[in-house]
């Protein structure tokens, strides 16, 4: 019980990199609604204003332009609820995951590389991220330090060992 005389109920542990790209698609969600709710109408407002709506570019333009927000305000939406349904609680903390740091060494060449492994319809990707969904984050999901992985692409076939492996759970 807490002081108040309520019940406590912890709130459950969030990861940094899921409370992140929510707080960025946020941001982008909160721009596009001022945008559809208070630009685009007064564009259209005074594009109605300068008369023949069949030849008024303005006024095409500004449509063409709320039917884009309003597409991007739906898809923001959706991958929101995706984030949103994401539990921690079913993603391993001894094997490669969805947020998971790996470095690999490249059995052939003699390299090591690093990935990060994040959620498949990001938009941006920085240096070392690859999807979950992509070749190289498909082979590595659920495996753990010590595996030797085969990455099969168009060109040739890899042959990778994990050898150092950070999961979701342990990230600052």
């Amino acid at each position: 019980m807490s002081q108040a005389g309520r019940p406590f109920f912890p709130r459950p542990r969030t990861a940094p990199m899921l409370d992140a790209l929510k707080a960025k698609l946020q941001a982008e969600a909160e721009k596009l609604r001022y945008e559809l709710n208070v630009t685009l109408p007064s564009e259209i407002r005074r594009a109605v204003e300068m008369g023949d709506l069949r030849e008024n570019s303005e006024y095409k333009a500004a449509l063409e332009r709320q039917r884009l927000v309003q597409a991007r305000l739906g898809q923001l939406g959706e991958r929101l609820a995706k984030l949103s349904n994401v539990d921690l609680k079913q993603i391993p903390t001894d094997r490669v995951g969805l947020g998971s740091r790996v470095v690999v060494f490249d059995l052939q060449m003699e390299v090591t590389e690093t990935y990060h492994l994040v959620i498949g319809d990001a938009d941006e990707f920085a240096e070392g991220h690859v999807t979950m969904s992509s070749p190289i984050g498909r082979s590595l999901v659920d495996k753990g330090v010590g595996d030797e992985v085969v990455l099969r692409l168009p060109a040739r076939t890899r042959k990778l060992r994990i050898v150092e492996l950070v999961t979701i759970h342990e990230m600052p």
